[in-house]
């Protein structure tokens, strides 16, 4: 038992340590905020790290996956970004991140949203 303690306690810390050095989206305003019909507007990221925005991609994904990059910008707080959406007509679409981390590890991750008419 003792000797199996021994394998794995190196493995679990090997694993801990990779995911520890990957940018890790822990907030999005897409949750909170929807996105509004016809208007540019921004949305609001949050990552367990600081990421390198220079080195970083970042697409929205429309109808017939078309994609077009758009603009990120940092944000206040470390690990903060914000992302500038042109003027959205209703339907749905997707953020595609490709994302590194201030060590350099590369992260990648879609955000799926819809935009609709608001409701009268």
């Amino acid at each position: 038992m003792h000797l199996l303690k021994l394998f794995f306690l190196p493995l679990l810390l090997c694993t801990l340590n990779s995911a520890w050095g990957h940018a890790v989206v822990t907030h999005n305003s897409l949750k909170l905020k929807p996105v509004p019909v016809n208007q540019a507007s921004q949305v609001e990221l949050s990552f367990n790290s600081k990421v390198e925005l220079e080195l970083s991609e970042v697409f929205l994904i429309s109808a017939g996956d078309k994609m077009q990059p758009i603009t990120a910008i940092p944000g206040a707080k470390p690990g903060q970004v914000l992302l500038e959406l042109p003027a959205l007509v209703p339907g749905e679409y997707a953020i595609k991140l490709k994302i590194f981390a201030a060590d350099g590890h590369l992260s990648e991750d879609l955000l799926r949203f819809f935009v609709r008419n608001p409701s009268r």
